[in-house]
């Protein structure tokens, strides 16, 4: 939780605050911390990968957008 909340001050710091309460930027960047961004205190795995959710397609994003669109 701290890293994730220290990476949406710095991105906020460059938009100059969030002006939506309920921005999609916020999940996007929360997606991209689970599921896209490998972490080394998890020997270079994703959280999602150490929990056993594993992504196996070469570009994570359309997978992820793909499987959300299919899933509503």
């Amino acid at each position: 939780m701290k890293r994730i909340n220290g990476e949406i001050r710095d991105r906020e710091k460059v938009m100059r605050g969030l002006k939506k309460r309920d921005t999609p930027i916020l999940e996007g960047m929360q997606v991209y911390h689970n599921f896209i961004k490998p972490h080394e205190g998890l020997d270079g795995l994703t959280p999602a990968e150490a929990c056993g959710i594993v992504v196996n397609e070469e570009n994570k994003w359309v997978t992820l957008i793909q499987n959300a669109a299919r899933a509503k």
